[in-house]
């Protein structure tokens, strides 16, 4: 077990210098990509914790702009300094969640998926109908970017470098959440919520937590984006955002801690090179989900184990031969 730890950790440590190290080798407009990659990763993962509980909203991407909003107006029009409105942010996303479980969490399955839906566009429709303080469909723009010694956040790579450190230990607490003994209750509420229920375990509540929490993180992320683009619309956090973070978590994986985050990674360098084709990315995102549901339903994450067996098979074959 401690050579799988320490094999892990170093991995890990490979991967963070990698990261550290890249930036400095782009182009201008991929240290942009590169720093909206990770903001989404942070979102995948923290829908994820919602999904432990088998339940699957249509609200994620909405909470994101929740935290969005809540920072650009604490720091715009309040004067907070960036390291208050962060915070914030997470926290009002998890106290609009908070509020939301009551009715959502009377019910389950399709019919909480259409009502997060709907009280997400509804919260999206009062950002738009509400022009103050939200600013409407033109939303709020000049939100300032954060402040600290002399160095500029305004430049792609200092701002990546701090969306780096906070994902990094976002992720690192999202890990040992579902590690822990809340983690596991959480998976068994969605394979065994009965047998949970008979064992004395509130699977509302559990259900509620991991909404909340998710809601929180992702409240983070949607602070981390709108102050280094400096603008906040409710367009960003439409439906259409909400169905690509539902294609990186189906085609990802869910199962394990890090399918989401191959999902989102791999189909956004897709997405990336495809740019160029604008019309065809719908398309070609259809045919990558249809293909991962037909051939690969656990996801990119079961890819290793599939091959694995493809050439235990074929070693087989070969000895009998």
């Amino acid at each position: 077990m401690s050579g799988i730890v320490i094999r892990n950790a170093v991995a890990l440590s490979i991967l963070l210098i990698a990261l550290a190290i890249l930036p400095h080798y782009l182009k201008y407009h991929h240290q942009d990509f590169l720093i909206f990659l990770v903001v989404n990763v942070l979102v995948v993962v923290s829908y994820r914790l919602v999904t432990l509980t088998g339940e699957w909203s249509l609200i994620h991407a909405v909470m994101m702009g929740v935290g969005a909003y809540a920072s650009a107006l604490l720091s715009k029009h309040l004067g907070l300094s960036f390291w208050i409105s962060f915070p914030l942010a997470g926290v009002t996303a998890a106290i609009v969640a908070a509020l939301l479980c009551f009715p959502l969490f009377r019910m389950t399955q399709f019919y909480f998926l259409i009502g997060s839906f709907a009280a997400g566009e509804a919260i999206r429709l009062s950002w738009i109908h509400f022009i103050k303080p939200f600013g409407g469909t033109s939303g709020i723009s000049a939100i300032p970017s954060p402040e600290l010694l002399d160095i500029d956040f305004l430049e792609p790579i200092p701002y990546f470098y701090l969306v780096l450190i906070i994902v990094t230990i976002c992720l690192f607490l999202l890990f040992r959440i579902e590690k822990s003994r809340i983690g596991l209750t959480l998976h068994a509420v969605h394979w065994k919520a009965p047998l949970a229920e008979s064992i004395g375990v509130n699977t509302w509540n559990y259900r509620s937590l991991a909404f909340i929490t998710g809601s929180f993180f992702v409240g983070l992320a949607g602070a981390l984006k709108v102050h280094y683009i400096g603008t906040v619309t409710p367009k960003q956090f439409d439906i259409g955002f909400m169905v690509f973070i539902l294609i990186w978590v189906i085609v990802g994986g869910y199962r394990t801690f890090y399918g989401a985050i191959l999902g989102a990674v791999v189909l956004s360098v897709l997405d990336e090179m495809f740019r160029e084709f604008d019309e065809l990315r719908p398309a070609i995102y259809g045919a990558i989900l249809i293909f991962s549901i037909l051939y690969l339903p656990a996801g990119l994450e079961s890819l290793p184990q599939r091959l694995k067996g493809v050439f235990s098979r074929k070693s087989g074959q070969m000895e009998q031969t």
